[in-house]
């Protein structure tokens, strides 16, 4: 179910899942971008003017959903910038401009990331796992929301990591470790004291990608709970445009085969049910 940052919504509709890829095939791609900009695109609209549309099946202001995708994956060709957040505000402000029956529309995007293989020019491999996101709301010419996002980490810590301490009784079978390998998922959304600090040109992402990798191996962690927080306190102590993030972890560390002492084992994909925890932090005024 969506939610909208302007508010509760009677109705909504849109196309979901649209993908596009600009490739500068030519050689001449600015500093600091890459020829590859990919992305999967969801646009929402909103509006009075599409609610006869529910009740009566008249469909005279309609806006087809397969209009939307077109016009997303045409409109890639006149954005030439390599952040998210900017191509999401590109896209909403040209939607919202050329259908004026439009009165919101909320536009997200998930990077499809490439890089370059190492001394190749023209060549590139799938990159990740982890991927940009961005969404933005307009509402009749102004920006109501820009949220930033990186989702998809897939951490694993040799040891450093221990959980014991928590609860025992009858239902508990878990052991308590005190070295464990940690293998971890992490996903990481944030808004800006000011929308207009979303258009970093990929700067401040960087910013938030750089202290996720740093501080998930750097103490001895007694749970993910802490290794979210001080992730979590960090971001908002150095990235002074940051105003709240979200912080989702899943622990999925590998079930064991079989150990010799501490340090050398043989593990498998942990069962199908993980753990989940999420961490809100906002900053204070």
């Amino acid at each position: 179910m969506e939610r909208f940052a302007s508010g509760w919504k009677r109705s909504y509709y849109g196309k979901g899942d649209v993908i596009a890829y600009r490739l500068n095939r030519d050689g001449v791609t600015p500093a600091g971008q890459s020829p590859v900009f990919g992305a999967k695109v969801k646009i929402l609209i909103y509006g009075d003017a599409f609610w006869p549309t529910y009740t009566e099946g008249d469909n005279t202001g309609l806006i087809a959903t397969d209009s939307m995708k077109n016009f997303v994956q045409g409109e890639t060709m006149n954005y030439a910038g390599p952040d998210l957040e900017a191509y999401c505000r590109f896209l909403a402000v040209k939607f919202t401009g050329k259908y004026p029956q439009v009165e919101g529309a909320q536009i997200s995007a998930t990077e499809i990331p490439y890089a370059a293989i190492p001394g190749q020019r023209e060549a590139f491999r799938p990159a990740g796992p982890e991927k940009l996101t961005a969404r933005i709301e307009m509402q009749r010419g102004a920006m109501v929301e820009a949220i930033s996002g990186i989702a998809g980490f897939r951490m694993l810590r040799l040891g450093g990591s221990a959980f014991f301490g928590f609860v025992r009784d009858e239902y508990t079978t878990l052991p308590e470790i005190r070295n464990r390998p940690l293998n971890m998922w992490l996903d990481v959304e944030w808004s800006y004291t000011d929308t207009e600090d979303a258009f970093s040109g990929g700067r401040v992402p960087a910013m938030v990608r750089e202290i996720v990798y740093s501080d998930f191996g750097s103490f001895e962690s007694g749970s993910i709970q802490e290794i979210i927080y001080k992730i979590g306190t960090r971001v908002l102590a150095d990235i002074a445009c940051i105003a709240e993030i979200h912080l989702e972890a899943n622990n999925r560390t590998w079930d064991t085969v079989v150990e010799e002492g501490e340090w050398l084992g043989v593990y498998t994909d942990a069962r199908p049910a993980y753990g989940c925890l999420g961490l809100r932090l906002r900053r204070e005024n």
